[in-house]
């Protein structure tokens, strides 16, 4: 069998570390996964519902908006544990534009909304007697993480795990909601999402991110045409405002071709500003890093198949040795003239979290509403389209 080499997991945990190195023809495989019967029907015309975007609320995704949105980064992260309903539900109540699910696979072959396919820092599986014998070691993205896995466990034997704070440390008020909620499909968050929209009278987007989408593959398990026959079946992500993300290429050029260019319709390139790859790009031997996506040559190519650039906060506008933040660079610009919008992850609010000059004194661990209000408004000066926040209650107040 050969080996895969793959650098550590696209995060924005934190950032990658190591370049990756893939050998032989078994990488090349995992770029596109082959057709199942139902996604091999899809067509652009598979998505010609009359598009009713904008009716009442945001207005369609095609249309220039007003001010920056706001995506509720697993919904309203730093109050509720990631990617519940909880969540979700308090980033739409708190303002946000657009809510956020990472999607993984079950071992039957169901999305599920967690960050990564390691479930032991965001699920209570560990007091979980019954999975104890489930318990491995794999390396996912060039990260080995030592507990268990989401690729491991059936969806119903995954509704029977509760979903914990992954950083309590950090966020005690969410981990009080510890062990109350079950980890949502996503087309549980779909309908709940259509629920909220209906109930507010104003449209909500859904942003989700497809994780891991070369090591899903690898394991029999590809994530892409799972998710086009969902988003198919549902009249909700039909015709209003959806963004898709990953932070490889293969996977969005292939969506592109699948699902054409609609007004409700975006895809979103992740980047870091790290000189290493892609991780479909890795797997099969080529050259292309996401330092070199970021410059004006590399943003006019994500312009061919993608509409956003997301790239982490800190490359719109870095941090001196101190911490505090330096002058902006010329990414915004540049990524504007390629024709791409703008849309940087992600502002937490927590001291541990803030560029030097917005922290104050109460200590690292501590929320500090205003630090985190006052460095929104910074980024939002530098021309960004939207921007990923763990609180979109604050990122509406910093837009005023």
């Amino acid at each position: 069998m050969t080996t895969l080499y793959l650098p550590k997991r696209l995060s924005r945990r934190g950032f990658i570390q190591t370049a990756a190195v893939a050998t032989g023809a078994a990488g090349a495989a995992l770029l596109l996964p082959g057709l199942s019967h139902a996604a091999s029907m899809l067509t652009p015309g598979a998505f010609a519902t009359p598009d009713l975007s904008g009716m009442p609320g945001v207005g369609p995704v095609g249309v220039v908006q007003p001010r920056p949105l706001i995506f509720g980064h697993r919904g309203a992260s730093a109050l509720r544990p990631e990617h519940t309903l909880a969540s979700y539900a308090k980033a739409i109540a708190d303002g946000a534009d657009y809510v956020e699910p990472d999607l993984v696979s079950t071992r039957d072959g169901v999305l599920v909304a967690r960050h990564e396919a390691f479930l032991s820092e965001t699920t209570d599986v560990s007091s979980r007697p019954e999975f104890a014998s489930r318990k491995t070691r794999k390396t996912i993205d060039g990260e080995t993480h030592e507990g268990w896995f989401v690729d491991d466990f059936t969806l119903a034997e995954l509704k029977t795990l509760r979903a914990v704070e992954r950083i309590p440390q950090y966020r005690p008020g969410s981990a009080q909601y510890n062990g109350m909620f079950q980890v949502a499909t996503f087309e549980e968050i779909i309908d709940f999402v259509a629920a909220e929209s209906a109930a507010r009278g104003r449209i909500v987007g859904i942003v989700p991110e497809l994780k891991h989408s070369t090591y899903f593959a690898s394991v029999g398990l590809p994530l892409e045409d799972r998710f086009l026959a969902i988003i198919a079946a549902h009249d909700y992500t039909r015709r209003n405002p959806i963004e898709i993300q990953s932070f490889e290429v293969a996977n969005l050029k292939y969506l592109r071709g699948k699902l054409g260019r609609r007004a409700n319709l975006r895809l979103m390139q992740l980047v870091i500003g790290e000189n290493v790859r892609p991780m479909d790009v890795a797997a099969a031997g080529g050259t292309l890093t996401f330092a070199q996506m970021c410059t004006p040559a590399g943003l006019r190519d994500i312009a061919q198949y993608a509409d956003v650039v997301a790239p982490p906060t800190r490359s719109i506008i870095p941090l001196k040795k101190d911490g505090s933040l330096d002058a902006p660079s010329s990414l915004v610009e540049d990524a504007h003239k390629a024709g791409l919008r703008v849309e940087p992850w992600t502002f937490r609010p927590e001291n541990h979290f803030l560029a030097a000059d917005f922290r104050n004194s109460a200590g690292d661990a501590v929320r500090n509403e205003a630090g985190s209000i006052a460095e929104i408004k910074r980024y939002i000066a530098t021309g960004i389209d939207g921007f990923f926040t763990d609180d979109p209650a604050l990122g509406r107040a910093a837009l005023g």
